[in-house]
């Protein structure tokens, strides 16, 4: 289990780092073809309006930094502290769940001003 853990947390980094670059080809790459995003303002919307609404260009941050990153069998649980360009930052918390290599569904927690 720990090669599957280890390259899911790789897909997971891999996926927050191509959030910040505004590389949505590459994060595509990573979700399935059924992936679901939920949110306080998103209820399982698919992959097509996930990218239409939470992929704004250019991209809204200017860093993410993921303060806790935990797996356990498909399921990821990241906290991480969003830097956004006019100097104010925020954390959030998301559940990730895969199926194989590939994200399945994001749910997002958010979180408070920091």
């Amino acid at each position: 289990m720990a090669n599957a853990d280890g390259r899911r947390e790789r897909i997971v980094r891999n996926l927050y780092e191509a959030y910040i670059d505004g590389r949505k080809d590459d994060a595509g790459a990573m979700l399935s073809e059924d992936f679901r995003f939920s949110s306080p303002r998103d209820d399982h919307i698919d992959r097509i309006e996930y990218f239409n609404r939470c992929w704004p260009e250019p991209p809204p941050f200017r860093a993410m930094e993921i303060e806790y990153l935990e797996i356990v069998n498909d399921e990821a649980v990241v906290r991480y502290r969003a830097e956004k360009h006019d100097g104010g930052a925020f954390r959030n918390m998301e559940v990730l769940r895969f199926m194989g290599d590939r994200i399945t569904s994001v749910d997002v927690y958010f979180g408070r001003n920091v």
